[in-house]
């Protein structure tokens, strides 16, 4: 067997056909019905409008657990604080250092004298 070209006329009415078959297909597709491409276009809407409700409140949702996180580190950081204060050592004013110099002196005196 062997192939047997096809001249410009047989390939352009064998194009001419395969046009003419699809143009045939398409106009035997049924109409597009409105209130189909409606109901799709409210649906897909729906399902848009649920999306964004969604990353909306997931958004706030990771927004108060860093509030409340910051809440928590806040308040730790107060009871540390409470707690340093507490158990800090208590500073004596130099009034104090002062009077308590003064009373070493006066003992060390009292005792080089009698």
């Amino acid at each position: 067997m062997s192939f047997k070209e096809q001249s410009f006329q047989e390939r352009a009415a064998l194009s001419a056909k395969a046009k003419q078959a699809a143009l045939e297909k398409l106009r035997a597709k049924p109409p597009v019905d409105e209130a189909v491409v409606a109901a799709r276009r409210a649906a897909a809407e729906a399902k848009e409008a649920a999306k964004i409700q969604a990353s909306i409140e997931k958004r706030e949702a990771r927004e108060q657990a860093a509030a409340e996180k910051k809440a928590r580190a806040l308040q730790a950081a107060e009871e540390a604080a409470a707690a340093a204060k507490k158990y800090a050592p208590v500073m004596p004013t130099e009034a104090e250092m002062k009077a308590a110099r003064d009373a070493r002196y006066a003992a060390r005196k009292a005792r080089q004298r009698g």
